[in-house]
């Protein structure tokens, strides 16, 4: 019997000699590698921190001390050696453990950390409730893929070190989060020695490193040597992304989540999209095209250039591409202050990462109405990033706001337009556009005429109206109805209201939020103009969707076009 099989419970591994321990973390490795192989997930960042978890669980009792993994995606080995070991196949499958860690999945996971950067802060909240309470425990934050670089990690560091209270920050240094490190901390990073002043010494934490985060025995020390430590302590750890497989380790971009290989052998299994063309790469092809005709073109990722395929951007225009790190607050503001200077900033950022720009949005464009393009990616559900990913807030919480303009398009073709029309804005502009790909093959084609804010499909006497907007547009929707699709969702001319009025039934469907979404927003207009008829809305109910695929969810949700128009015949019938 293998050493993780004879494994029952997690506190075995304390006993454990180092030669079992090395057996074990080899064990763990492969153990990742043969189910990642299967499915979709995060195998690079994990497989970089198996012997850390290993050393974790060797030298803490994880019933009682606290450990928070941030980013979450790297928490895989934490998930099987606390007992989810049998369950991991199902890693966000539907019904399903999840990507991260979860509170509400398992005892074991003590903070979830589907987002970066939070650990710091939380497990320093952990530390002041304990010394309140009068509890005894460690105190332990995993923090890696370069999440060490964003302004809450930092302002997490400033509070834990002035406590002069035990806690540990790991720092998990590979030099990389999804795409390589960037910044001025990244370069201190790899000057640091033991002994020498340095950022965290001069934040009142104890320094120890860097160490090889790969030896299990200089893990098993360092570790040890800390919990007899009464002040904040900084374990600066050296690891590999993919560790332990040759193609993951040369690629670790592309191996930080590859989908399906040949865990043998590390091939990778092509997907067939039949010719279709990702959202992600309509918006970055068409984005090289436009630089290349207005020199006043800059783009902005706060870590994304990988997964919002603004990497032939980057190369072919170095000087005009900005990789913030993640810190998606600079860059909203960043973005500001260059478009008060002539430059026409798009900052392509994932609709969940802006939440934490919320007061950017507001305060530093919007308030002062600079020009700046937001290029909202994964708009809409996301699927197996489940709860955490989900792009369903942006509409509620920025169409709220004053002065912004907020499009949102049906396909390729209007995305692409969009971005070209976006650059002779005066205002502030948001594109909204989902994960995945579009069902377009030619989508350069018949290019070149901007595009309607609204788009009616009418039919003589009908009395019934779908309103939708985004993706859902281009669904096919029973002819029995008339259907007009919104592209632009902020603001809404009032000859759009007043066109409403003419039916008996009016129906919204939109792959957002039903609070604070396009449905009630038009339901509110309609009540000030004393609509008479039936409204009804279908949309992401008032609850977080959890992880499966987009297929899964849509349909889960009646989100798709074989529910929508089930949903719509029965109104027909019988509303």
């Amino acid at each position: 019997m293998s050493v993780l099989e004879s494994i029952s419970h997690f506190r075995e591994i304390r006993a454990l000699s180092f030669e079992k321990l090395n057996v074990l973390c080899n064990e763990l490795r492969w153990f990742i590698v043969e189910a990642l192989s299967k499915g979709e997930g995060h195998l690079g960042s994990s497989l970089g921190v198996v012997e850390l978890t290993v050393a974790l669980y060797h030298i803490f009792n994880l019933e009682e001390d606290r450990l928070i993994w941030d980013v979450g995606h790297q928490a895989y080995p934490h998930k099987i050696l606390s007992g989810r070991k049998e369950q991991f196949s199902t890693n966000r499958k539907k019904g399903g453990i999840s990507g991260f860690p979860s509170i509400a999945e398992s005892e074991h996971d003590h903070f979830g950390t589907g987002h970066s950067s939070t650990a710091i802060s939380a497990i320093t909240g952990m530390l002041l409730a304990d010394n309140l309470l009068g509890r005894l425990a460690h105190h332990i934050a995993v923090i890696g893929d370069a999440s060490i670089v964003s302004g809450m990690a930092i302002e997490g560091l400033n509070h834990a070190g002035s406590l002069g209270l035990p806690i540990l920050i790991v720092l998990n240094d590979n030099n990389i989060g999804i795409d390589p490190s960037v910044g001025a901390i990244k370069e201190h990073l790899n000057t640091l020695q033991q002994g020498e002043k340095n950022w965290f010494t001069t934040m009142n934490f104890d320094y120890r490193g860097p160490i090889d985060g790969h030896n299990i025995v200089e893990l098993v020390d360092a570790l040890n040597k800390y919990k007899s430590k009464p002040t904040p302590t900084i374990l600066h750890i050296k690891t590999i992304k993919g560790k332990g497989i040759k193609e993951a380790e040369n690629n670790q971009v592309v191996w930080h989540a590859p989908g399906r290989f040949d865990a043998k052998t590390g091939k990778l299994f092509a997907q067939e999209h039949e010719g279709y063309t990702k959202y992600q790469e309509v918006f970055g092809q068409t984005m090289v095209e436009i630089a290349t005709q207005n020199q006043r073109i800059a783009a902005i990722t706060p870590a994304m250039p990988t997964g919002s395929s603004l990497n032939g951007f980057m190369n072919r225009f170095p000087t005009r591409a900005i990789d913030v790190g993640i810190a998606e607050q600079h860059a909203l503001t960043l973005a500001a202050g260059m478009s008060t200077r002539g430059i026409i900033p798009y900052v392509v950022i994932y609709s969940t990462f802006l939440q934490r720009a919320y007061d950017q949005l507001v305060h530093d464009i919007a308030l002062q109405n600079l020009p700046v393009v937001i290029c909202i990616d994964r708009a809409g559900l996301v699927g197996h990033d489940g709860a955490t990913h989900q792009g369903v807030f942006d509409v509620g919480f920025s169409r709220t706001v004053p002065n912004l303009t907020i499009w949102n398009p049906m396909d390729e073709y209007e995305l692409r337009q969009a971005l070209f029309d976006a650059q002779y804005t005066t205002t502030p502009i948001i594109i909204r556009y989902p994960r995945g790909y579009g069902k377009l093959k030619h989508w350069k084609h018949n290019f070149g005429h901007k595009v309607s804010p609204v788009k009616w499909k009418k039919k003589k006497d009908r009395k019934v109206v779908v309103v939708s907007t985004g993706t859902i547009s281009s669904y096919t929707i029973t002819p029995k109805v008339d259907h007009v699709h919104l592209f632009q969702i902020k603001p809404i001319g009032g000859d759009f209201f007043s066109a409403l009025l003419e039916y008996r039934t009016i129906i919204v469907i939109e792959e957002n939020s039903e609070m604070g979404g396009l449905g009630e927003y038009i339901a509110a207009q309609l009540l000030k103009m004393r609509f008479k008829g039936s409204f009804y809305t279908r949309a992401i109910p008032d609850r977080f969707i959890h992880h499966s695929s987009q297929t899964q969810q849509r349909e889960e949700l009646g989100l798709d076009q074989e529910h929508i128009n089930q949903w719509i015949e029965g109104l027909l019938c019988c509303g």
